[in-house]
């Protein structure tokens, strides 16, 4: 069998095999991991969170009533337990009450919190962070997250899904509007210029 087959036929395994699950508190180091990647710049990071920013943002996981809680997030794994990949999304009208608990616990360990322009706001359910492990990107991972998390949200009534991605990551942008979301603005984001995305009830 040549090597190229058997790469296809692997992929096809294990997109057929992936399960999404949601998140619970002992995924809160991988949660971390998630947030950490999508974010991609360790500068913002420690500016974010302090130097052990891994360590901070699994706090921040592990709690409810935070941004990045388990209870927001969905984890893609194999049938053995491998994580590969998790999307974090919430509510737009619940970021300030989300921002404060996670500023809370931020600000037990560096007292360098960050001021932000306001990512979502009331009337998206806003897809914050999502990441795929490096030895699995390229497998249809990360879309199936996507597809997952805005399934739930448009189950719970919300009618539209928005996101930002940066100017600079195309691909990451092509994901996304070849999932059916479409530019509808710009904002700006730790001082990174980024399209604002959204996907509605009606697109799907």
């Amino acid at each position: 069998m040549k090597l190229g087959t058997f790469v296809a036929q692997k992929k096809h395994k294990l997109m057929n095999n992936i399960i999404i699950r949601e998140a619970t508190p002992k995924d809160a180091s991988f949660i971390a991991q998630v947030v950490a990647m999508a974010i991609r710049d360790e500068e913002t990071l420690c500016n974010y969170c302090g130097k052990d920013y891994l360590k901070v943002l699994a706090e921040v996981a592990t709690a409810t009533a935070t941004q990045y809680s388990y209870q927001n997030a969905l984890v893609a794994e194999t049938p053995d337990g491998e994580l590969l990949g998790g999307v974090v999304g919430y509510d737009g009208a619940l970021l300030n009450a989300l921002r404060t608990g996670t500023w809370n616990i931020i600000k037990k360990h560096t007292s360098n919190v960050p001021t932000m322009t306001d990512e979502t706001e009331a009337g998206e359910f806003y897809l914050d962070s999502l990441a795929v492990m490096p030895a699995y990107r390229g497998q249809g991972v990360g879309e199936k997250l996507i597809l997952k998390l805005t399934e739930k949200a448009f189950a719970e009534g919300h009618k539209k899904v928005g996101l930002i991605v940066d100017k600079d990551n195309p691909r990451a942008e092509a994901l996304y509007t070849n999932i059916g979301f479409e530019r509808v603005g710009e904002r700006d984001f730790f001082g990174h210029q980024m399209y604002h995305l959204q996907m509605s009830v009606n697109c799907i």
